[in-house]
C-alpha cells in the first residue's frame, strides 16, 4: 500500500472550498437582482470572515499554509517555469499556485470591502453606503461591478491550471485538496504535517466572525437620512 503523508491541514481545506461556494453562491445571487440581494449581502460578510481568517493562517498555521509558500522569488519563478515539464510535485504550492492564491484573496478583498460602501440603488445599502465621500463612493462602485470579471479570469485560469496538471502532468491537485494528503511519491516523509491545529484554527475562525461582525454591525456609522 502506498504510504500517505498529511501535507493540507483541515482548515485550510475547510477554507478553499468554502471560499469556493461563497464565490459561486454571491456570483448566482447578484445575478438575480433585487429577489436575492440580502442574502448576497450576507456573503459579502461571510467572504470577509473567510479573507480575514486566511490572512491570519498565513501567520499561524501549518508549515504548508504560511507565508513562506508565497511570493515566490523570481528566480525561483522563472526556475519552475522552464523546468515544468519535468519538476517533480511540490509539497505545498507551487509558485504558480502560490501567485493564484495571492491574485485571489487580493481580487476578493478588493470584492467583499467596496461592498460594504455602495447600494443597489433600490433597497439595500452597504453598512457603510454614506460615509464617504461620493467621489470615493463612486471608486468602490467600480471597483464592486468591474473586480468580478478579474475574478472570472483568476477562475477560469485556475481551472486550467489543474486541468493541465490533470491531462498532461498525470497529477490531480483537487483530490490532496480533499483528503489532505499525498504519496511518498509526489512528496518527501519529510513534508509532512503532524496534525492540522484544529483547535488553533476553531479560534482563530471564531476571532474572525466576532470581528466581521463587529465591522459590519457593532462599529458601522449611523447615517442620519433627512428629508424634505
Amino acid at each position: 500500500m502506498t504510504e500517505k503523508h498529511l501535507i493540507w491541514d483541515l482548515p485550510l481545506r475547510i477554507f478553499h472550498w468554502s471560499f469556493a461556494i461563497t464565490i459561486l453562491s454571491a456570483w448566482y445571487t447578484a445575478e438575480q437582482g433585487a429577489d436575492l440581494v440580502e442574502i448576497h449581502m450576507q456573503l459579502g460578510f461571510v467572504a470577509l470572515a473567510l479573507i480575514a481568517f486566511r490572512i491570519l493562517w498565513v501567520l499561524i498555521g501549518p508549515k504548508h499554509a504560511r507565508f513562506s509558500q508565497f511570493f515566490p522569488s523570481p528566480k525561483a519563478l522563472i526556475s519552475y517555469l522552464r523546468s515544468s515539464n519535468t519538476a517533480k510535485s511540490t509539497a505545498g504550492h507551487n509558485p504558480l499556485g502560490a501567485l493564484m492564491v495571492v491574485l485571489m484573496i487580493i481580487l476578493i478583498s478588493a470584492q467583499a470591502i467596496s461592498g460594504l460602501f455602495i447600494n443597489d440603488d433600490v433597497f439595500s445599502s452597504g453598512p457603510y453606503y454614506g460615509s464617504i465621500s461620493n467621489e470615493l463612493e463612486k471608486v468602490m462602485k467600480f471597483l464592486h461591478h468591474n473586480t468580478f470579471d478579474f475574478m472570472i479570469a483568476a477562475i477560469v485560469l485556475h481551472i486550467a491550471a489543474i486541468t493541465f496538471y490533470w491531462r498532461v502532468k498525470k497529477e490531480n491537485l483537487v483530490l490532496p485538496m480533499i483528503t489532505g494528503k499525498k504519496t511518498t511519491e509526489q512528496v518527501k516523509p519529510s513534508d509532512a504535517i503532524p496534525h492540522s491545529k484544529i483547535i488553533l484554527a476553531c479560534v482563530v475562525a471564531v476571532c474572525c466572525v466576532i470581528f466581521v461582525y463587529w465591522l459590519v454591525v457593532i462599529n458601522a456609522p449611523v447615517i442620519e437620512e433627512f428629508y424634505y
